[in-house]
């Protein structure tokens, strides 16, 4: 306390030696002797307060640019400590022998700001580093001024009634919770590495790399940055709108797509190359913001954008406003709230100030006994930092035009401009499509091509036949093929063994509920095709056969739970879908189960573990968890991640049998699509049950459980009706096994086991294509991730290399990748929007190619018309 009022006469000499010059000085000099007296100030009162001036320097809407020039000393010139004192640092943290760490060590520091200082070194071998040191007895100081600063707040609080909504105590405790981080240099170093990880192989983002092995508590070793100092933009070799433009960017990508954030970056923390790359440093204050988070902030603007207000303010409320409970008046919490974000994002869009938004929106909940959620608070602070400092490199940036493309980040949103010339094109070319389309649209929902989930389709394919690997639609146009209806025409369309069968089978009558020969042939091929198989039961799709599966194993362990991975798609049923949308929960480590849409029972999402595919820690949750699981379902090459990790489901499988849980491929899609007998073939692992689907139905519908005899005895009948109901279970399905999809399905199995070259010559074109693809992208510099799994393919935008599902979910342009699709179209070929794409064994050399020029131009186009950052 003593220390808080001490600063009382320290402010009001300030104040009066402000005075007192201004009076002597011309109108012309007030300014930057303001910005001078308030950085003495600063800096006298200790690194709490220089913080504080730190964030002043950037708001050029409250201060002339003289007054900021003068505040800008802050940033990185702030007295340092001397060479003594660092020699003690350094002896402190790495030994007596500490000269030896260096080759060489310049005890004059780069840059000074309120927390440490920066010095030059050189590293054994020559390297040159940067030396980060938290300086002598700033720890003290800046615990002391939150000490002190806690108590007038909670003083403030208790004594004067109408200071009580702004729960000043709460606000200290978060500052506190921001600030003491940036005295930690191992913490710094982690937040470096998270960041860096990011953006390697960014266009325009650079994260010096951490020396973890020369870092200490008090001492951060860094690769050492050239660059043009923040402060000093005009000197950057690109337009300044170009420039603001990118640096929001890179902003607003860590925060709504990675989820890892700069959490103060204000001039002194950033520095320019001469052509217009931005390094970032100074990773103090750094904003982890949960998947939940991330939800929370796209769909709260998504529905601003859409002038959704009651919506939005419902999304504000739940997802960032805490003490609730303690509001008298919910219904006038609710309007004041939706009077704010309707005036900010509605009545004065295009005079947008980040900051005046959060203040009005933080009175509004103040005067209810709300406040935002304590992480809100930093989202806050980066976001007003980002365009204050935008805006000195801009005075003329639209930061409401520029987050656009992060804040409707699961739109299908296009420009006026391309969308009228999209809906040119396909009115000239496909009138019937489109009449179609707006007729079924009256009276049928297609919910994966036209009404499809998350993204309804725009512009529909209506087909009326197909060939080889070409697809025509109802006005006459051909298309080069690139979905093989998701997977099951890995022969082309209309190939002539699965048309002689399925003619037969329809002259014979389409046999359903008796058995037939071509049903006993297809379960001999699929039991022959899988190691460890006894018995193979048929169904009508990969669904059907999932809930078959997941019934056995949970009449067989008889615990509750399923163990599944995140963002693995199992099928239509209720917790097939748990996690495998758009939304997780949870840390990427230990992912917590969410619904898969509206409609799914509480119990089933709680009934459901989910694990991470190919993390370590997957493993040990099924350990430690065994005994409520029932089994482990998983796809063992799942192409949204688009790798085997083949340690990984060896592990899963000793782990499995070890705890006697039964293990469950998903092989969908990957069964018979990779190789015969799909990717378990490949990584040599063999599951208890396989479900399959898609291939081995040669294009009708069909699925299959495939497994142990052990386990799928389970669904065979003993003769005895009593032990029936107690210990069997029933796998009904009228088409179950009908001769027409088993007939077309035991011609496909037939022709892959006769025909091995199919999949050699598939795995040749598919790396041919995958080189040209990256060549064609990366020549023209967009940001497409492009992976191939022998013959399957996923394409995506975004900049950085993924290892989980929820990176790639949270990282990727969905706007740009629906685009592609129908720029794509426009060059004669079709491939699916937001899908795998699949070869066929039809696809010639030709038609590959016409594919690549076809991408050429589309992302030649999409650069033209503004997808992409430059």
């Amino acid at each position: 306390m003593l220390y808080a009022m001490t600063l009382l006469p320290s402010m009001a000499w300030f104040a009066a030696s402000y005075r007192l010059r201004a009076a002597r000085r011309p109108p012309a000099d007030r300014a930057s002797l303001l910005g001078e007296c308030i950085a003495r100030f600063c800096i006298a009162s200790g690194p709490l307060y220089i913080k504080i001036g730190q964030i002043l320097s950037t708001r050029s809407d409250l201060f002339g640019p003289d007054t900021i020039a003068a505040l800008q000393r802050l940033q990185d010139d702030v007295p340092a400590a001397d060479e003594p004192a660092v020699r003690k640092l350094l002896a402190e943290a790495f030994g007596s022998g500490y000269e030896s760490v260096f080759e060489s060590f310049n005890y004059v520091p780069l840059a000074s700001a309120s927390i440490a200082q920066v010095h030059e070194v050189r590293l054994e071998g020559g390297e040159r580093a940067a030396v980060k040191l938290v300086k002598p007895g700033v720890s003290r100081r800046l615990r002391k001024s939150l000490r002190s600063i806690a108590r007038l707040a909670a003083l403030a609080h208790a004594m004067v009634p109408s200071l009580r909504h702004f729960n000043m105590p709460v606000r200290v405790a978060e500052l506190r919770e921001l600030l003491l981080p940036q005295v930690d240099m191992e913490v710094e170093a982690r937040n470096m590495t998270a960041l860096a990880r990011n953006f390697a192989n960014h266009p325009f983002v650079i994260i010096p790399r951490v020396h973890t092995e020369l870092t200490r508590r008090s001492v951060l070793t860094m690769e050492y940055m050239e660059g043009i100092p923040g402060r000093d933009f005009e000197r950057v070799g690109i337009p300044r709108a170009q420039l603001a433009r990118r640096f929001q960017d890179a902003i607003y990508t860590m925060l709504y797509m990675h989820g890892v954030a700069h959490g103060d970056p204000h001039p002194g923390n950033v520095r320019f190359t001469a052509d217009g790359k931005i390094i970032f440093l100074d990773f103090g204050i750094t904003v982890y913001v949960t998947e939940a988070e991330k939800w929370g902030l796209a769909s709260f603007f998504f529905a601003s954008i859409r002038h959704e207000w009651d919506l939005a303010t419902t999304r504000f409320l739940s997802h960032f406003v805490v003490d609730k409970e303690a509001v008298r008046d919910h219904r006038q919490l609710f309007e004041d709230v939706k009077a704010v974000i309707l005036r900010h994002f509605y009545e004065i869009a295009d005079q947008w100030k980040t900051d005046e938004f959060f203040w009005d929106i933080s009175q509004a909940l103040r005067r209810h006994g709300a406040n935002y959620t304590p992480n809100f608070t930093k989202v806050e602070l980066t976001l007003t930092t980002c365009e204050g400092f935008g805006k000195q490199i801009d005075p003329d940036i639209d930061v409401w035009a520029n987050s656009r493309r992060f804040s409707d980040k699961y739109s299908p949103y296009m420009n006026d401009d391309v969308r009228q010339r999209f809906d040119g094109h396909f009115h000239r070319a496909t009138p019937k499509t489109l009449a179609m389309r707006d007729d079924a649209q009256r009276f049928m929902i297609a919910s994966i091509h036209m009404n499809r989930y998350f993204f309804p389709c725009t512009y529909p394919m209506f087909a009326r036949r197909a060939q080889g690997c070409q697809i025509e639609d109802v006005d006459g146009n051909r298309y080069i093929d690139l979905t093989g209806g998701y997977g099951p025409h890995i022969l082309g369309y209309a190939h002539p063994a699965i048309v002689a069968a399925q003619q037969a089978a329809v002259a014979d009558g389409c046999l359903n509920a008796v058995g037939n020969p071509s049903e006993v042939e297809l379960t001999r091929l699929l039991v022959d095709a899988f190691p460890g198989s006894g018995y193979a039961c048929l169904s009508n799709s990969g669904t059907e056969a999932v809930i078959q599966a997941l019934r056995i194993c949970r009449a067989y362990r008889q615990r509750g739970k399923v163990a599944k991975c995140e963002g693995q798609y199992h099928g239509f049923s209720d917790q097939a879908m748990v996690s495998s949308w758009f939304q997780q929960r949870g840390p990427v480590e230990r992912p917590e189960p969410v619904a898969g849409c509206p409609g799914t029972p509480d119990e089933t999402v709680n009934n459901t573990v989910v694990l991470q595919y190919g993390h370590p820690e997957s493993l040990r949750v099924l350990r430690e968890r065994a005994e409520e699981i029932d089994c482990v379902i998983l796809e063992p090459l799942p192409f949204s991640v688009g790798r085997l990790d083949t340690e990984f489901l060896q592990q899963l499988r000793a782990a499995c049998s070890e705890l006697d849980i039964p293990l469950v491929f998903d092989e969908v899609v990957s069964g018979f699509r990779v190789c015969y007998g799909g990717a378990q073939t490949l990584a040599n692992v063999t599951p208890d049950l396989t479900v399959l689907g898609k291939i081995i139905g040669g294009g009708m519908p069909c699925g299959a459980v495939v497994g142990s005899r052990k386990l799928m005895e389970i669904a065979r009948s003993t003769a005895d009706p009593f032990r029936d109901y107690e210990t069997r279970v029933f796998l009904g399905g009228t088409m179950s096994g009908n001769s027409l999809s088993a007939a077309s399905g035991a011609a496909m199995l037939t022709y892959l086991r006769d025909h091995p070259e199919v999949y050699q010559t598939l795995h040749a074109k598919s790396e041919w294509l995958l080189e040209q693809l990256t060549s064609i992208a990366r020549a023209l510099q967009v940001p497409a991730r492009i992976k191939s799994m022998r013959s399957i393919f996923t394409v995506s935008f975004s900049h950085r290399e993924t290892r989980f599902y929820r990176e790639i979910q949270g990282g990727s342009d969905y706007k740009a990748s629906i685009a592609l699709a129908y720029y794509m179209r426009t060059h004669g070929v079709y491939m699916p929007e937001l899908h795998f794409l699949a070869l066929s064994d039809a696809h010639m050399p030709a038609d590959l190619e016409q594919v690549c020029e076809a991408f050429r131009q589309s992302l030649t186009e999409m650069k033209r018309d503004g997808f992409f950052v430059d």
